[in-house]
């Protein structure tokens, strides 16, 4: 197709995202929670966005199956953002990536003990850089679903999560102890599709950029 597709996730991420696409002048005719459709069109004819799963938006735009995309930095950090132009920090689906544990567990001493802890994460990478650059020993347990049980089931004595408000893990007798890094997501670009058309990307970029932050 030699119009713009845009990879977008369901979910915040796609909500965030709607008002700067606006500006563009660029809105979905369905939406993707209540449509069947992976493919939706917009109100531009030369424009239409793709609903990929958060994950897969850099791999989507990577390989050019799609132009633009919007992918939190923690993806990006996890499953690499080699290839990819990141021109903008939308400053949306803002969160921290966080060390937590159960209340009352001496994570402090376990550590200065030399002690080899169990993290369960799906993010695997950033956890072991960050208990890396620590000399922290760990076993790192890969998990999908709920972190917060993996610690309260005995699996884990800490997670690596995303915390936003941090009432889920309130909720679960846990408390978030470190802090590794800011988290926010990023329009990302293919840099092929910049060069080969680039006087219709550029101007969705401004676009962007005119109400990022406002």
């Amino acid at each position: 197709m030699d119009g713009i597709t845009i990879a977008l996730s369901k979910g915040r991420i796609y909500e965030e995202t709607l008002p700067l696409l606006a500006a563009a002048g660029i809105e979905p005719l369905e939406n993707p929670e209540t449509s069947r459709k992976l493919i939706i069109p917009t109100t531009r004819d030369d424009v239409r966005v793709v609903i990929v799963r958060a994950t897969d938006a850099p791999t989507y735009v990577q390989y050019g199956a799609a132009d633009i995309g919007v992918a939190g930095k923690d993806v990006l950090l996890e499953h690499g953002g080699d290839g990819l132009y990141q021109p903008l920090d939308l400053k949306i689906a803002k969160c921290r990536m966080m060390v937590a544990i159960p209340a009352g567990f001496d994570y402090q001493n376990a550590v200065r003990q030399g002690a080899r802890l169990k993290v369960a994460t799906k993010y695997i990478n950033i956890a072991r850089e960050h208990f890396a650059a620590k000399g922290v020993h760990v076993d790192l347990i890969k998990l999908y679903g709920s972190m917060e049980l993996a610690p309260l089931a005995g699996l884990a004595d800490a997670i690596v999560d995303l915390v936003s408000t941090g009432s889920t893990l309130k909720a679960n007798n846990l408390v978030a102890i470190e802090h590794i890094v800011d988290i926010s997501s990023r329009l990302i670009v293919n840099q092929a599709a910049l060069k080969l058309k680039r006087e219709r990307i550029d101007p969705i970029l401004d676009a962007i950029a005119s109400v990022v932050g406002k």
